[in-house]
């Protein structure tokens, strides 16, 4: 077993630093490998810490230092700028992993949520949709997109989305959330309002939003 695969193994055993010792062996051992730096780099910026998070980035980018086109270190790069709350940077970083042979729902539904994130949500939309045609099971992408879909008032696509990962997962506060507001915004139908935003605080007593819209539109009806 060589030390790249030992690091991984170590990452998944949660033995972190057994994994820093079996990075730095694999890059002491081929240094002008950009596997060795990449695995670290995804180590670091899984720690969440802005402190690994900078050495993260040095990572990623000696990795592309010794392999422009590493699609694999710039989609690490991109998932770092993200959690780093530098959408713009993340986003051109997804496209061009995108472009560059990256495949799956992930890329396209991470790109979605940078653009979204940047204000940008009729360019997020094509994005998000796609990652929804690539994983249509996938409920935290169905429940994303609805939420897009209806910030862009496109209300009964946004009805299908919601409903569907309501459905199936039928404990999730905020596919409930935000059916009980696009009841109340898109259809007027109060009741099926009230009963979503009551099973949402419910499930998670500490949905603050979802009280307070309940609370508005029961005393609307007063």
């Amino acid at each position: 077993m060589d030390h790249n695969t030992e690091g991984i193994q170590a990452i998944r055993n949660e033995d972190y630093e057994e994994a820093v010792k079996a990075f730095t062996e694999a890059i002491d051992a081929n240094p002008d490998d950009p596997i060795g730096y990449i695995n670290f780099g995804n180590l670091l910026a899984s720690i969440g810490r802005e402190e690994e998070a900078l050495k993260a980035e040095k990572f990623f980018q000696k990795a592309l230092a010794l392999d422009p086109g590493s699609m694999t270190a710039v989609y690490g790069l991109a998932g770092l700028y993200y959690n780093l709350d530098r959408y713009e940077e993340a986003a051109r970083l997804y496209e061009k992993a995108i472009r560059g042979g990256i495949e799956g729902a992930d890329a396209p539904y991470m790109l979605g949520k940078s653009l979204e994130r940047t204000g940008k949500l009729k360019l997020a939309l094509p994005y998000m949709q796609r990652a929804r045609e690539l994983s249509p099971d996938d409920l935290q992408i169905r429940l994303s997109y609805g939420i897009l879909l209806a910030s862009l008032e496109m209300f009964h696509q946004a009805m299908d989305e919601l409903t569907f990962v309501a459905e199936h997962d039928p404990d999730n506060a905020d596919a409930h959330y935000n059916l009980g507001v696009l009841y109340a915004v898109s259809t007027q139908q109060r009741g099926h309002a009230l009963s979503h935003l009551e099973k949402a605080f419910t499930i998670s007593p500490d949905h603050i939003q979802a009280r307070e819209v309940y609370n508005m539109i029961s005393q609307s009806e007063e």
